[in-house]
């Protein structure tokens, strides 16, 4: 192989840069003595081609290394090689000249000849790692595309897999689990009414971080919380993952989803790496500066800190890894076009260098102060394995969050249970109790019922208790406090009454999300009753159980047109998506307060009863244009006569009644009746929703 000629480089920017004369190469590195480029033909090239030793008095600035390379073309594939100060116990460094190190900025990455089984018990022994591509210049053609910037109320948020999306066989793609496969379903997204996607980890990953015993079943990582490269696309999401194309495929998917008006959310994992605890492998960051990017034990360098329950936890507010953060979340935004961020056990970010939580954490408010980040949406998990709760007190203003005690509390008032309907009103109401004191808004509840974690809507009304056995870990993982009702059979049954009722179930929670103040969350594959069969962490199930199965499309035609709908009414109607918190102000012309409370009577909630089961509320329309909304949710096992407020001129239309059969459980307003009498009929376990209409 040619031998190419260098010269120093630069130190900004990071990783491999190509211009028209070649590529320069940028790492960083603080106490390494000695630093290796280490170049390759291919992915699967068994031996370098060329090593270039890097002369710290030529090729290091500060704490960057860098080196130019003339003409050294596009697809080359390299690792770096770095040694410096041992004694781990006493300084945490973990220096080891004889591994290969994969370029944490790396823009495209393969694993093609990564074994992590041997790279964890290496001794000291060369063994294959994982390479960076050198990219290309950047010519790609994004056709004026840029990012949405959606007001965070108009957003209906869709939660799911890239992979899982269209790997099954019925998905009918040309290119099953890949970027492009998300493409060929836009139409299906955008019938279905969601506004943005938010993308399990697409992150390059180790799809072999699992467990022993995990493994030796012959499953692997699938959801994706094991990133590595925080700059490339996973290769296992692409068609061509060795032709360096990872950039193009997901700038493809991006700006057709664009085009059909979804936004894209990527769910990121700042709080930990693949490289595990002091038993997992060195894939870059352990091997480049081990003792400033990880949480370590002050007394033994040894140690990790685990607030995360994945072996390590970043060290976020560290100066240099704050900023190497900070410069990952501004690409994407920059140079991919996403909309915005979910943070996964995002109350790490908010941890100092000492592990202890901060108000004032320096990488936090600087995502929220980033001019480059500033339209984008930012969506804290506020929580972290470490005891770390924020629900409702995560730093930051413009931040929102997944609201787990929303997801909590409707759950357990649909499945039955009694005296939450204060606590559901709350919910229901944006959350003003977690958001209002500190000045945030309605938009900063990112409301859910059903997340990749946990059970799927129809295994929620169908199992009372996890079936993880699939796993290989005797059914240890998984959460125990699932707070579901199985409607009277555990499992799958053929009864039509349970089929009946659990399909009532399902609408109920899907309503109840529709109709809630703050921004919903729907999880992929519940507006057709996927089923993950009690499997309430199918992390490592990259098979039918963790797929989307498209034939339940036609299976389940009530359902789906149930959910479309309900999107579309939560878009018709304005008041159901404030910016602000309700007051109990009059609205319109009409003198209709924005929300009045009612329980059995009118104006009379059931607020102290500590057996209610009921809740009545009248949403006042935002102009005379909208109709005003009145909503009982009966979830007690009697049928109720519900008094009706009276308004002047109008009469109530029943636009939604979980209890009717499609296509009566809900109504396109040309076809709604109006209601006879003073009173509404409400059935068990049901949610009724009317609309206000002249005539």
């Amino acid at each position: 192989m040619k031998q190419y000629d260098i010269q120093p480089g630069s130190r900004y920017p990071t990783g491999a840069t190509a211009d028209d004369d070649g590529v320069n190469f940028c790492i960083f590195t603080r106490h390494a003595t000695e630093v290796e480029l280490l170049l390759y033909e291919r992915p699967d090239s068994a031996d370098f081609f060329q090593v270039i030793r890097l002369d710290p008095e030529i090729n290091r600035t500060f704490f960057f290394w860098h080196v130019y390379i003339e003409q050294l073309p596009a697809g080359t594939c390299y690792t770096w090689r770095v040694d410096g100060p041992g004694d781990t116990r006493r300084t945490g460094f973990r220096f080891n000249r004889s591994i290969e190190l994969l370029d944490p900025c790396a823009r495209a990455v393969t694993d093609e000849l990564w074994d992590r089984e041997r790279a964890c018990h290496a001794d000291g022994h060369p063994v294959p790692s994982m390479r960076a591509f050198v990219v290309g210049d950047d010519d790609y053609d994004w056709e004026g595309d840029r990012s949405l910037e959606r007001a965070p109320e108009q957003a209906v948020i869709y939660e799911m897999h890239v992979g899982g999306f269209t790997r099954h066989p019925s998905s009918g793609v040309e290119h099953r689990g890949a970027f492009s496969g998300v493409i060929d379903k836009i139409p299906y997204l955008k019938e279905l009414g969601i506004t943005d996607v938010e993308l399990l980890p697409i992150m390059a990953f180790d799809e072999q971080d699992v467990p022993q015993g995990v493994r030796q079943r012959g499953l692997k990582n699938f959801w994706g919380y094991s990133t590595h490269s925080f700059f490339s696309p996973h290769p296992g999401f692409c068609v061509s993952p060795n032709n360096a194309g990872h950039r193009r495929e997901f700038r493809d998917m991006v700006k057709a989803l664009h085009k059909a008006g979804i936004g894209v959310v990527l769910d990121v994992v700042f709080n930990h790496t693949a490289e595990g605890g002091a038993d997992g492998p060195t894939i870059n960051f352990k091997g480049l500066g081990n003792a400033g990017f990880y949480h370590l034990d002050p007394e033994d360098g040894r140690v990790y800190r685990d607030y995360t329950g994945c072996g390590n936890t970043v060290n976020c507010n560290h100066p240099l890894v704050a900023w190497f953060i900070i410069e990952c979340l501004e690409y994407w935004v920059r140079e991919m076009h996403v909309d915005g961020f979910r943070f996964d056990l995002a109350s790490v970010l908010a941890r100092g260098e000492d592990g202890q939580p901060m108000y004032h954490a320096p990488v936090v408010w600087s995502i929220e102060f980033s001019d480059t980040l500033t339209r984008t949406r930012l969506i804290a998990e506020a929580w972290d394995a470490g005891g770390l709760y924020q629900v409702g007190g995560f730093p930051g203003f413009r931040w929102a969050e997944w609201n787990g005690l929303y997801r909590d509390t409707i759950r357990r008032f649909v499945r039955g249970d009694r005296g939450l309907v204060g606590a559901v009103a709350t919910r229901i109401a944006g959350s003003s109790d977690l958001y209002q004191p500190n000045g945030r808004l309605p938009t900063c509840s990112t409301n859910f019922v059903t997340c990749h974690d946990g059970f799927t809507l129809y295994d929620l009304t169908s199992y009372e208790r996890k079936r993880n056995e699939a796993n290989g870990e005797e059914n240890r993982d998984g959460s125990d406090a699932n707070y579901s009702w199985n409607c009277g059979h555990e499992g799958e049954t053929a009864d039509p009454e349970i089929l009946f009722l659990r399909r009532k179930q399902a609408k109920n929670l899907m309503a109840i999300l529709l109709l809630s103040q703050g921004v919903p969350m729907i999880l992929a594959g519940d507006e057709v009753l996927r089923t993950q069969h009690g499997n309430n962490n199918a992390y490592c199930q990259d098979n039918e159980i963790g797929w989307f199965d498209w034939t339940r499309c036609d299976r389940y035609q009530d359902m789906l047109r149930f959910v479309k709908q309900m999107i579309a009414f939560r878009k018709r109607h304005p008041s159901l998506r404030r910016r602000r918190f309700l007051t109990g102000t009059k609205q319109n012309s009409r003198q209709i307060m924005d929300v009045t409370w009612h329980g059995l009577a009118l104006d009379k909630p059931l607020w102290d009863d500590p057996k209610a089961q009921l809740l009545a509320c009248t949403l006042g329309a935002m102009s005379d244009a909208e109709e005003d909304l009145h909503i009982i949710l009966n979830m007690s096992e009697h049928t109720v006569e519900m008094p009706l407020p009276s308004i002047e001129d109008h009469r109530w239309h029943r636009a939604v009644d979980t209890h009717a059969p499609s296509p009566n459980d809900i109504i396109e307003s040309v076809d709604q009746l109006p209601c006879d009498g003073e009173t509404c009929q409400v059935q068990p376990r049901s949610i009724v929703v009317l609309e206000s209409r002249s005539g």
